[in-house]
Formats: C-alpha cells, sequence, structure tokens
C-alpha cells in the first residue's frame, strides 16, 4: 500500500491528447509520402504543351488550370485512397487534353486569319499594281499620241515643204506636178542636158515617201499629127521615168500614158497656148 501511496494521479485531459497523437502518428505511418502513379505521365504531357510558345499563346488559361489539377493529382494519399488519386489523374489529364485542344483550336483559328489578311493583302496590292499599270500604260499612250501628233506635225510641215519647193498641184488624184517642154528638144523625146531641177526634187520627194505610186502623163499641144503627137507624149513620158529609175526609184511604183493633144490646159490658138499643152506631168498618188 505504500508502493502506491508514491503513484501520482493522471488526468483526463492528458489521457485524451496521448490518444490524439497517437492516432494521428498511426494516421501519418499509414499515408504514402510520395506522388500517385500517373501522376508523372500527366506532369510530362503538361510539360510539353508548357514548352510549345504556341500552346502558351493561345492556351493560356486553359494551361493555368490544367497546372492546378496536376498539382492536386501529385498530392501523396494514404494507401485506402487509391480511387481517389485515379480520379485525380484523371481529371489532370483531361485538363491537359482541353488545354492541347484549345491550343490547337485557336492557333488554326489565328492561321486561318493571318491567311486570309494575306489573301486580302495580295488582291489588293495585284489591284493596286493593276491600277499603277494602268495610268503608267495611260501615260505612255497620252506620251505616244502626243509624239505622234508632234511627229506628224512635222512631217506635215515637212512635206508641204517639198510640195511648195516642187510647185506641185494638190488635187483627187493627188500632187500633180508639171514639167514644161525646156526638157526636151522640139520633136524629141530625149531629156536634155541640165535637166530641170524640179525632177531632182522629185527623185528626193518619191525616195523619201516610197509608199506612194506614181504616174507619169505626156502631152503635147495640136501640132502634127494625132498619132504622132500620141507616140511623142508616150515617150517623153518613158524619157521622165527612166530618169527617175536611173536615179534610183523602184521602177514598181512608175506608170507612164501618153495622151498627145487630147487634155490641153490651154488653147493652141496661141504660141504661148501650145507652150504650156507641151508638158509631162507627175501625179504622185495620195497614200492609200
Amino acid at each position: 500500500m505504500k508502493i502506491l501511496s508514491f503513484l501520482k494521479p493522471v488526468s483526463h485531459k492528458k489521457i485524451t491528447i496521448a490518444l490524439v497523437l497517437s492516432s494521428a502518428l498511426l494516421a501519418a505511418c499509414a499515408m504514402s509520402t510520395t506522388s500517385p502513379d500517373g501522376s508523372e505521365d500527366v506532369r510530362g504531357k503538361l510539360v510539353a504543351l508548357q514548352q510549345n510558345p504556341d500552346m502558351r499563346t493561345h492556351a493560356r488559361v486553359e494551361l493555368r488550370d490544367a497546372e492546378a489539377a496536376v498539382l492536386l493529382a501529385e498530392q501523396p494519399l494514404g494507401s485506402g485512397e487509391v480511387a481517389l488519386a485515379d480520379y485525380r489523374i484523371y481529371m489532370a489529364d483531361r485538363m491537359v487534353e482541353i488545354a492541347r485542344a484549345k491550343g490547337q483550336t485557336r492557333l488554326l483559328e489565328a492561321e486561318r486569319v493571318q491567311l486570309s489578311e494575306q489573301r486580302d493583302a495580295a488582291r489588293l496590292a495585284a489591284r493596286t499594281r493593276e491600277a499603277n499599270q494602268a495610268r503608267a500604260d495611260a501615260k505612255s499612250a497620252r506620251s505616244s499620241q502626243q509624239n505622234a501628233a508632234a511627229l506628224s506635225a512635222r512631217e506635215a510641215e515637212e512635206m508641204q515643204q517639198q510640195i511648195d519647193d516642187l510647185e506641185a498641184k494638190a488635187t483627187e488624184r493627188g500632187l500633180v506636178l508639171t514639167l514644161g517642154d525646156v526638157l526636151f528638144a522640139t520633136g524629141s523625146a530625149e531629156l536634155q542636158g541640165g535637166t530641170n531641177q524640179n525632177l531632182e526634187k522629185l527623185v528626193n520627194f518619191l525616195k523619201q515617201y516610197p509608199d506612194r505610186q506614181s504616174l507619169i502623163e505626156g502631152h503635147t499641144d495640136n501640132v502634127g499629127s494625132a498619132i504622132f503627137n500620141e507616140t511623142l507624149s508616150r515617150q517623153r513620158a518613158e524619157s521622165v521615168r527612166r530618169f527617175l529609175i536611173n536615179r534610183g526609184v523602184d521602177s514598181g511604183r512608175l506608170s507612164v500614158s501618153g495622151y498627145g493633144f487630147e487634155r490641153p490646159v490651154a488653147s493652141n490658138d496661141s504660141a504661148m497656148g501650145r507652150q504650156q499643152n507641151r508638158r509631162v506631168e507627175v501625179i504622185i498618188e495620195n497614200r492609200q
């Protein structure tokens, strides 16, 4: 009895605390200290997405939610909570896949928009080039028209000057150059030496305008028979033709006719009139 008297009584509160601590110790011993199986795979999938710049750009919010789900799935659980661990891993995996799907969808949409913008920009650039080319063509056309007009004006001025030098007359048949009888001796069809300067001017004119055809017509007064004068007028026209050919004018451009005294330009009753009728006319046809 003396021995028992030395034992001090233990309070109910202390006993309760000891029981709680014992229960906690037992629970800690029953809980795993490592992440549940499968959480590493989910973490690997998430890291792959997080390292993809396109996913970081287009699934930023979803990656944040997936990160939270993976962290929860990585939390250690007790041996009796396998179902909870599997559920957390499943949900974390779904969140990662959702992030992947959202990121890919938004990436494709962004690419579609970019392609559409590029296509619109290309069309605008093409229309701009076409408009610029059209303006350039119009400007070039105006310049060409102006140059052509200026050239035509110069050519017309030069031609008129040559026509004036030839002393030719414009008619419906073309330009008519009259060569007087001083080219030939009386009753002869041979050109005399020191021929009329108008012949040389005619050569230059025909060479400058090679597309012009010419008709050479011989005419006489009424002295002598009709047959003689017709023959003489043609021979004189042929002499002028040979002269032009010898100076380099294409023979295919020249044709001759002899009319004798059929087409007088003055009265044959006077010496002056007969002189006017003795002539060779060169008709330079109008351009077709």
